[in-house]
């Protein structure tokens, strides 16, 4: 078996530890936070527990149900009806359904249609390879038109990627749609799902199993170095307990520090790692008296907005308050990222109370600000050549992140689905234990 080091306690290194484990390989989980779970991990949000970045499950999600069902919580599924919308220039306006989309006024008949054919076949689409080399916006605009791509997407895209934004990937953007379209009831209406109790009741079953079957996580010591000689990975340096000894490792931990957590990498393996960039988040999460809408969604296209959107967040899971999640992505560079979570808090309750101007300051009850600087990776037309190859140079080091899953949008499902991938190649063995 292998003595098996896993850099990361997010869904992925989880889940890469659960599946190792029960392949008969030892495992020890090096994770620098205090508590497991990554951007899936709860906190108390005055007496509710939360996802510190919010997460929902799509129909498609099937790696994500086959791991609940052998860790035994496969009923704790939970699918609500949801739905999304547009603020635009003051008003709400209904959308995601062909009934919205006829009756949305600030289209032509001719740009409904060519916006419902091309989102309706990429439910359709077996692989998205001719778009691999389209930026989003050539494809918006060759497929939607100028008028639809500049009210609808533009917007969007430009509050999410900033000097990026006319370059990121149609295959990376298109699959996206795929997903969400695939997560329907009926035409009509769209079905999103959750994790009774929250994505903590996945990550407190992935921590019980791990530790039932034999395996070690380590919270709060972060790794400083993946360490290894000639040529061969030979264990862990974390900050507090020093050097141990692994003949194998899998690092899930951002890309972006793989080339100092790795310092033993060739360079121009250093630069492939470099060479992905990431936009960070300010995430604003408020708990409110009231609904300020009827959306688990709200993109946001009004130029005295800098947010591409909301996401009401007790429109799908049910919770006993309003709870929404104002995400503010930008790059790290930029001016606002690094200013206080006061500011980002008033900013985030006059945003709150323009679009429902019912709402007063009394109503909002409770907010919290969250930061993770490396949220997002940027996918550009050609992404996928890119990633750098999971097996290194180095024997016995494997390493991904979330921007492996492309063109697939980062997630949970996404992320158990490449830990099993990565599991399934460490060396043969003798011996297997249940997950019972």
């Amino acid at each position: 078996m292998a003595n098996l080091a896993i850099v990361g306690a997010g869904a992925m290194g989880l889940a890469a530890a659960f599946h190792a484990l029960k392949a008969g390989h030892q495992v020890t989980v090096y994770e620098g936070d205090k508590v497991a779970g990554g951007m899936a991990a709860h906190f108390d949000f005055g007496g509710v527990s939360i996802e510190r970045f919010y997460h929902f499950v799509c129909k498609p999600d099937q790696p994500l149900f086959s791991l609940m069902g052998e860790l035994g919580i496969g009923d704790k599924m939970v699918w609500r009806e949801t739905s999304m919308g547009y603020f635009i220039d003051g008003k709400t306006y209904g959308w995601g359904d062909p009934i919205s989309l006829l009756t949305f006024p600030k289209m032509g008949l001719i740009d409904k249609f060519r916006y419902g054919l091309t989102a309706f076949w990429q439910t359709k689409r077996p692989n998205f390879d001719s778009l691999e080399h389209v930026s989003g916006k050539d494809w918006f605009l060759n497929s939607m038109g100028r008028r639809t791509y500049e009210l609808l997407w533009k917007p969007l895209l430009d509050l999410k990627f900033f000097e990026y934004a006319d370059n990121v990937s149609a295959a990376w953007l298109a699959t996206r749609v795929k997903r969400i379209g695939n997560s329907r009831k009926s035409l009509l209406q769209e079905e999103l799902g959750y994790i009774e109790g929250g994505s903590q009741t996945l990550v407190d079953a992935l921590v019980s199993k791990i530790e039932a079957l034999g395996g070690t996580i380590l919270l709060g010591d972060p790794v400083r170095e993946i360490v290894s000689e000639n040529g061969r990975v030979t264990g862990i340096a974390a900050r507090d307990r020093g050097f141990t000894a692994h003949d194998h490792v899998i690092s899930t931990a951002p890309t972006p520090y793989i080339p100092e957590m790795v310092p033993a990498l060739p360079e121009d393996w250093k630069q492939k790692y470099r060479a992905i960039h990431n936009i960070g988040v300010v995430c604003v999460l408020l708990k409110i008296k009231k609904p300020v809408t009827k959306n688990f969604w709200l993109n946001i296209n009004d130029a005295r907005f800098e947010i591409p959107g909301i996401v009401e967040f007790s429109n799908l899971r049910h919770l006993p308050e309003t709870v929404v999640y104002v995400p503010y992505y930008m790059p790290q560079t930029h001016e606002k990222f690094d200013k206080p979570a006061e500011f980002f808090e008033a900013e985030t309750r006059s945003y709150i109370k323009m679009i429902n101007p019912e709402i007063t300051d009394a109503d909002i009850v409770d907010v919290k600000v969250g930061r993770l600087r490396h949220a997002q990776p940027i996918c550009e037309p050609g992404f996928a050549a890119k990633i750098p190859p999971v097996q290194t140079p180095i024997a016995g080091l494997q390493i991904a992140d979330t921007c492996y899953y492309y063109p697939e949008d980062r997630g949970i499902s996404e992320s158990v689905r490449f830990a099993k991938e990565m599991v399934s190649v460490l060396p043969a063995h003798a011996v297997s234990r249940s997950a019972a």
